[in-house]
């Protein structure tokens, strides 16, 4: 039997890296899109530290992203101080455009590495990441639409593949679904009401469906079965299928979204698919009188500090609250 070790050994990539990311996944359980984005940050990092400490000759000419990074050993990793570490974010920021957001998640996964190769590895005896800080990130109101936006996107739905779009859209704009998750869904995780999702982390959660949700749903499941002979065989039993015959990719997912948004007359540019997780979350707070826990537990997100951004204050609310100061008429 032939084995393919790539998943659990990179051999581009160094040793205690690959033990890292083995790590995240085994024992930490982390998602593979979390693992990968560790992988490409962290990758990043050792490339630009072998530039910026002078192991890479005619650094003018080589490209950033062919900078071998497999022979970096122990005595290399135990050589890295903090001011090696400021030194790649601001690299991250000044070459790369990093936005705080982005230099962040470098923040996190460098912690995490230093973190891993101290306390488990034990190749380290001191942790250079301990006070490394993270950017500081401005708080923004997320973007949604309005009620009224979201009817005249649902309304705009037509085509070919008007039900299955249709419920894509309903599911978004209901649910407050990730995009990896409406892609990840099995007809089998539905049950009567309730809808089983795998989350962010590998973390399991169930989605209440409303009545919108279960009307989009078995309005589009009528038609899929008319072509269920033709699915992929190991896509039998996703719920949403491309054009061709496979589960549908993120991809796929973001064109469609844009395709309406641009239909219904919305800026394309300033919404996404997780914009619309965005709207579902407002909606649900504005009209639906939810508390911010179970606004949490919807969504899944791990701190209720993540959720509270949803608990921002409209201009309709403002402008009302003005209006009722007793001196509005003098």
């Amino acid at each position: 039997m032939n084995y393919n070790l790539n998943s659990v050994f990179d051999p581009c990539l160094p040793e205690c890296l690959n033990d890292f990311l083995n790590y995240l996944g085994t024992i930490r359980g982390k998602s593979l899109n979390t693992i990968a984005a560790y992988k490409w940050d962290l990758s990043m990092f050792f490339r630009f530290l072998k530039l910026y400490k002078g192991y890479i000759k005619d650094k003018d000419k080589i490209d950033f992203n062919s900078i071998p990074i497999s022979d970096i050993d122990t005595e290399f990793i135990k050589k890295i101080k903090l001011s090696d570490l400021y030194a790649f974010i601001a690299f991250a920021e000044n070459y790369r455009n990093n936005s705080n957001y982005a230099r962040a998640r470098k923040v996190a996964a460098l912690k995490s590495l230093f973190k891993f190769l101290h306390g488990k590895a034990k190749i380290i005896e001191e942790n250079p990441a301990t006070e490394l800080e993270t950017p500081k990130i401005n708080k923004r109101n997320p973007v949604y639409l309005t009620l009224d936006e979201s009817k005249k996107l649902l309304s705009s739905i037509d085509g070919n593949n008007k039900e299955r779009d249709y419920c894509i859209i309903t599911l978004f704009l209901n649910c407050g679904l990730r995009l990896s998750e409406l892609c990840s869904i099995d007809i089998s995780r539905i049950k009567d009401d309730t809808l089983t999702i795998i989350g962010k982390g590998n973390k399991e959660r169930t989605i209440y469906l409303n009545s919108a949700c279960l009307k989009s749903i078995n309005s589009y499941l009528y038609v899929r079965r008319s072509y269920n002979d033709k699915v992929d065989s190991k896509d039998k039993d996703a719920l949403f299928i491309s054009k061709n015959y496979k589960r549908i990719n993120k991809r796929s997912v973001e064109l469609i979204v844009k395709k309406y948004i641009e239909k219904s007359g919305l800026e394309a540019k300033r919404y996404s698919p997780h914009k619309l997780r965005h709207t579902a979350a407002t909606l649900m707070y504005k009209y639906g009188n939810v508390d911010i826990r179970s606004l949490q537990m919807v969504l899944g997100h791990e701190n209720v500090s993540t959720t509270q951004i949803y608990t921002h204050v409209d201009d309709d609310t403002l402008r009302h609250a003005v209006s009722l100061n007793p001196l509005s008429e003098e």
